[in-house]
């Protein structure tokens, strides 16, 4: 997948459009519910990932659930997240097709993981009007 599909299926699954912080070609896809970033789109000297190629590569960094991240970490095209937790976050390389389904899996996790947390209901006042203990 291209940056420019990755794009297209934000805007069309998610309603959202690439911001550029850093006034480069680096972008963000944030949430419109409540800004958090649920993807990154970097460019990154291969050698910065231990590869033995020259030049740059396109990165997507996700939020990723830690048991699928530690195990895709192992495998072709995945990556410890560059510059983002890495507990937490993956770095998927673009522009390999087999890798495709994988990223716009990926991204919808990102995207779930990102959203806003259920409340609790703790401290929340009882149906009698008390509060509930802690």
């Amino acid at each position: 997948m291209t940056r420019q599909e990755l794009f297209a299926l934000a805007a069309q699954r998610y309603g959202t459009a690439p911001d550029y912080p850093w006034q480069d070609d680096n972008a963000v896809l944030r949430r419109k519910d409540n800004e958090k970033w649920y993807a990154v789109v970097l460019r990154v000297a291969a050698s910065k990932l231990g590869l033995t190629e020259t030049g740059e590569i396109e990165l997507l960094n996700v939020k990723c659930d830690p048991v699928l991240l530690a195990s895709l970490r192992t495998q072709t095209g995945y990556f410890p997240a560059y510059h983002m937790n890495k507990e937490k976050w993956l770095s998927v390389r673009l522009g390999m097709p087999e890798l495709d389904a994988s990223v716009a899996d990926l991204l919808a996790l990102s995207y779930e993981l990102t959203g806003p947390k259920p409340r609790s209901g703790k401290g929340m006042k009882k149906a009698d009007g008390q509060r509930s203990k802690k």
